[in-house]
């Protein structure tokens, strides 16, 4: 792929990923957007008012705006180790490609004989 029209993909993506971030605010206004957590603990208060929980949260954010930073800060650091595993697993198959070829004189590469070659 050349490099423009990697760069037209790359903004192409950006838009996209921000059309469907600012949709739902646009589409459907005034509405209050909650997480999971508390729509499934409305939906079992509904089904059953007398289930009790089976634990307790060992720490309690103070506030909401707090638990949101923890959500973020953990869902960061998954996309950070998943992107690092990732780049490992890349740069790995790239290092074996280039140590199983040879460079030639016109710039490009050609596969090394092995044993089984001879």
């Amino acid at each position: 792929m050349h490099f423009k029209n990697q760069q037209w993909y790359n903004w192409l993506l950006i838009l996209t990923v921000f059309s469907l971030a600012i949709a739902p605010l646009i589409l459907v206004p005034n509405s209050e957007f909650s997480g999971a957590d508390n729509q499934a603990a409305q939906t079992i208060q509904e089904i059953n008012p007398n289930y009790q929980p089976w634990f307790k949260p060992l720490v309690q954010p103070a506030s909401g705006e707090i638990a949101s930073l923890l959500f973020s800060l953990q869902a960061g650091l998954g996309a950070g180790v998943i992107g690092y595993v990732m780049g490992l697993y890349r740069g790995r198959r790239e290092g074996k490609m280039e140590r199983n070829t040879i460079p030639t004189s016109d710039g490009l590469s050609k596969p090394r004989k092995t044993v089984k070659d001879n």
